[in-house]
């Protein structure tokens, strides 16, 4: 879904355009529809979920939550305090929410808020479905629910993977202790399996909250940047402790191989490099 969140960034005042000139052109003064539930409004908006209205001076909802197909009462009386003080009302009167995940629906959507006297009038838009609309995707719902299916699936097995890594590490290093047979590869061998558990690990995370369950849906350019470096760097303190293993071995006399501790140098320098090249053009870029 997160492609949802840059088109709607790229195509934003266009978005922005579209509800206020089908608004001014089809429904003109939304105040007067309290009665028949704003109907009018659902039936011009076909991505349109949820209506209510707050009162300016008290900053309280004085409407219940209306949906396409049902009222919710309950929402009437609430403190909606929060939300009128981040609104950044324009001279017509509109205001226009970042992309979020909504409470009533659970459905990823953009709020658009109409200063009408002393009632604010809240909408709260589908936002795949308004851009759909608006001809910026072509949706395959089947397609899409399998593919939230499939991250959900490989993110919580990787997440399986990486504990059954740190207890691996944590299990040979008792038993190790219990047995009294401690050596440098007792102590790293636990090391860098907990090390590649880790990356593991938070690797499905930022997968799942990504693809699945949205964490946050504010635009992020320097997401996957992040991501990227520190799933390397944990790989990269995973290779060092494995040369360092070596390194006391050969020193040991366990592996008289010294090359072998000189590959191993030599590729991590290189993935030190490049990776130092890459936050450099990330950087630069920004």
């Amino acid at each position: 879904m997160k492609e949802y969140i840059d088109i709607y960034h790229e195509h934003k005042e266009k978005v922005e355009a579209f509800i206020e000139d089908t608004f001014h052109n089809n429904i003109g003064y939304a105040s007067g529809m309290e009665a028949d539930h704003y109907k009018k409004l659902f039936k011009t908006f076909r991505s349109l979920e949820l209506v209510y209205v707050v009162d300016s001076q008290t900053k309280l909802q004085i409407s219940p939550n209306i949906f396409p197909n049902k009222i919710d009462e309950e929402a009437k009386g609430a403190d909606r305090h929060y939300l009128i003080n981040r609104l950044s009302i324009k001279e017509n009167d509109f205001a226009f929410t970042a992309p979020y995940k909504s409470t009533p629906t659970q459905n990823l959507c953009i709020t658009v808020s109409k200063k009408e006297g002393n009632k604010i009038i809240f909408m709260d838009f589908n936002l795949s479905r308004l851009i759909e609309r608006l001809g910026f995707i072509e949706k395959h719902v089947m397609f899409s629910r399998f593919q939230e299916i499939f991250y959900l699936f490989v993110g919580f097995f990787m997440m399986a993977i990486a504990f059954v890594a740190i207890l691996y590490a944590g299990i040979n290093f008792f038993q190790s202790i219990f047995s009294l047979d401690l050596s440098i590869q007792t102590i790293f061998k636990p090391i860098i399996a907990a090390t590649l558990g880790l990356a593991i690990f938070d690797l499905a995370k930022t997968v799942l909250e990504q693809e699945v369950f949205y964490k946050s849906y504010i635009k992020d350019e320097k997401g996957e940047v992040k991501v990227l470096t520190k799933f390397l760097f944990t790989i990269l303190i995973a290779l060092a402790i494995e040369t360092l293993m070596v390194v006391f071995k050969i020193a040991m006399k366990e592996n008289p191989d010294m090359i072998n501790a000189l590959y191993l140098m030599s590729g991590i320098s290189f993935v030190v490099l490049s990776l130092s090249v890459f936050i450099y053009l990330a950087n630069k870029k920004e």
